[in-house]
């Protein structure tokens, strides 16, 4: 990647030049860019293209919506707009290529941002991994909402050498095609000829004709031959990345901001909160409206009158993102901690910090509560009951404080076994629908986030659905699953 990187932005590309280089709305990214980009628009580029991955990762995981359906889709489009990503949303729902000023500064910042996340993503196996997927997801989304127009200038702009069946071939087997697809109107529909070793996932799923060696597959299935080509060129090209990475820690400006994006939080901050929370509440809230995390803290405060540094950051940052006031969280703390020592010690060693947090000593900075991202990446000491509770905590621990909160069997259960492939925030949304007795499936990114929406819905703000007998757990993409099959065979 030639990415030169100025503190003061370039002119941009004429228009001119910028339809020559990007003339279409997809892209297979098979050659880096060149422009010359400031430093701030690098890692906004790379924030927006994280949030947009994000949102893909959400739909899937934590929404439970099937890939591709008319749903997820919809749910994407609508996330991306509100998060002011309307230039992503318009990508990922035209059936036509436009070459409006907009549209050519989307393709541009499109492409500059996936090469961006790949030297960011490249780094280790999981986060390769992750990215691949996501990256398939948006490139199948965005290739099935193309016109057949579209889809052709795609394949003379990229030299994909795809022909469809003539008539005469088509005539022969129509029976055939009718029958091994799901789709209607069959008769009109274009169908392409190719090996079936190619589309290995509408063959498992058998979704396609087969006759000597060749899969007859109708045009809006013809995503899957071009998903696997990208993904293995993708793959290999991460891989690439990664050899290259050394090249350019000699700016730590960059490395620093690559380093950590897989772990940057890019939601509300919740720095300046309206609400009031008096202090007198939080017994109660702790119970109903506070994430896992949170709730633990508070329950060993309450038992123990004292928590480490860690937890007293956490703890104390959340509190006061949720409302609690500066004057409000030193009685707060000075009531519990003056229960073991005399108060002329707790002036001394802990008030300082209290305050410090509320921006009122130090660098008088106003500090954010901690993301989702940053609780469960903390180092948690052995004694220490911080940190994220699904990663840190003892599965048999975990297990018995979900059973000491009343939870039926079947809950404890399904958020555990979640817990235990990893899949932490998916877990703590599962404990929000418990807790609430709902079935919600929030994306949970921060506690203040959680507690947040715990008090619109206790408000009854928040319109919802009745719980499923079965809450089920959120399964991998079919997708995913697929096409990792169709690589191992690829590669083999």
């Amino acid at each position: 990647m030639n990415l030169n990187i100025k503190r003061r932005s370039t002119k941009s590309l004429t228009t001119g030049s910028l339809i020559e280089t990007y003339p279409h709305d997809l892209q297979l990214y098979k050659i880096p860019p060149i422009d010359n980009i400031s430093l701030q628009e690098f890692e906004s580029l790379a924030l927006e293209r994280l949030n947009l991955l994000r949102c893909l990762a959400t739909a899937t995981t934590l929404k439970n919506l099937r890939p591709y359906s008319n749903e997820w889709r919809e749910y994407i489009i609508t996330e991306l707009r509100n998060k002011g990503l309307k230039y992503y949303a318009k990508l990922c729902d035209k059936s036509a290529c436009g070459n409006t000023e907009m549209d050519l500064q989307a393709r541009r910042k499109d492409h500059i941002a996936h090469f961006i996340l790949r030297l960011a993503y490249c780094r280790t196996e999981e986060l390769r991994r992750w990215f691949i997927a996501r990256e398939l997801e948006l490139f199948r989304m965005r290739f099935m909402t193309m016109n057949t127009e579209s889809v052709d200038t795609f394949f003379k702009l990229n030299n994909l050498c795809y022909l469809n069946i003539p008539d005469e071939e088509k005539n022969n087997i129509i029976h055939y095609l009718r029958e091994s697809t799901a789709y209607q109107n069959v008769d009109n529909m274009k169908f392409y000829k190719v090996k079936f070793y190619e589309v290995l996932d509408l063959v498992k799923l058998r979704k396609v004709y087969l006759h000597g060696g060749y899969a007859y597959i109708p045009h809006k299935d013809f995503v899957s031959v071009l998903s696997a080509q990208f993904r293995v060129h993708l793959k290999q090209s991460l891989a690439v990345a990664c050899h290259h990475l050394g090249e350019i820690e000699q700016d730590e400006r960059l490395v620093s901001l690559l380093k950590s994006l897989h772990q940057t939080y890019t939601g509300n901050d919740y720095t300046n909160t309206k609400a009031i929370i008096p202090i007198e509440s939080l017994d109660s809230l702790s119970v109903k409206s506070f994430p896992l995390c949170m709730r633990q803290l508070h329950e060993q405060l309450r038992m123990a009158h004292h928590l480490k540094h860690l937890g007293r950051l956490q703890y104390g940052l959340f509190l006061k993102g949720i409302g609690v006031t500066l004057e409000d969280s030193l009685r707060f703390w000075r009531e519990e901690f003056t229960k073991i020592m005399e108060l002329d010690k707790f002036e001394k060693q802990y008030a300082y910090n209290i305050r410090y947090n509320y921006g009122k000593e130090g660098n008088k900075k106003n500090y954010s509560p901690y993301s989702c991202l940053k609780i469960i990446n903390s180092p948690v000491g052995a004694q220490d009951c911080s940190g994220c509770p699904y990663r840190h905590c003892d599965v048999s621990n975990l297990k018995n404080k979900l059973q000491g909160y009343g939870f039926d069997p079947q809950t404890v259960h399904d958020i555990v076994d979640i817990t235990k492939k990893g899949h932490f925030q998916v877990a703590c949304s599962k404990y929000f629908d418990a807790v609430h007795n709902i079935d919600l499936g929030l994306g949970i990114n921060h506690p203040n986030q959680y507690f947040e929406e715990s008090q619109k819905y206790l408000k009854g703000e928040i319109k919802i659905e009745p719980k499923k007998e079965n809450n089920s757990i959120p399964k991998e993409s079919i997708t995913d699953i697929h096409e990792m099959d169709l690589d191992e065979i690829v590669e083999g």
